[in-house]
């Protein structure tokens, strides 16, 4: 899958699929694997930007996480399984919550080194926080996982990274913009129904 541009010709460029580079970084080329993280970086970049909350943000930053998220999804690779265009990023958004997890609960067991004046610490939730709330947030992970793998691969490229849905009818392999706006609204009933019992 190609990150989402400005330009729909770009869009069309003839870049190699995500599946391709996938089997060619899984034989040991190292370009495929350069290709495929620099093709995801932005995206992923873009997406995490704000969900390390600020009181673990001291040691780690958004960059890192998105790093260490791409070495251990390549590192991975073998494991992976494809399921269409829109599942490896789905895979990475899922290593990149772990990663985010994982930062959360180191920086609970470290020790305090004093409070910082409450002007300089960022209070605030992420974006998606801000919109949903938390306990809202935390009951919109669970709908996710209640949905099927195309949908919810749909949803997520819709909502999350702001893919049209031309993009996501590639992603999914849908055939045509039109089909991919059914799923992603099927999905968002589904999710509403999961969300709000």
């Amino acid at each position: 899958m190609r990150a989402p541009s400005n330009d729909p010709e770009e869009d069309d460029a003839d870049l190699q699929s995500t599946a391709v580079l996938i089997e060619q970084a899984r034989s040991g080329e190292d370009e495929a694997r350069d290709q495929l993280m620099a093709r995801y970086v932005p995206i992923l970049h873009r997406w995490a930007r704000g969900r390390l909350p600020a009181y673990a943000r001291d040691l780690s930053e958004t960059a890192d996480l998105v790093q260490i998220t791409l070495l251990r999804a390549l590192r991975n690779l073998d494991r992976f399984e494809s399921r269409g265009e829109g599942a490896f990023l789905g895979y990475l958004r899922q290593i990149l919550l772990n990663a985010i997890r994982d930062e959360k609960r180191r920086t609970a067991r470290r020790p305090s080194h004093g409070e910082l004046p409450e002007r300089l610490v960022d209070q605030e939730p992420s974006a998606l926080e801000q919109a949903i709330g938390r306990a809202q947030m935390e009951r919109y992970e669970v709908g996710l996982g209640k949905l099927e793998e195309r949908q919810r691969q749909a949803v997520i490229l819709r909502l999350e990274f702001g893919y049209s849905h031309a993009q996501i009818a590639e992603a999914i392999e849908a055939p045509s913009p039109n089909a991919a706006r059914m799923v992603v609204s099927r999905g968002l009933l589904r999710l509403a129904e999961a969300i709000n019992p």
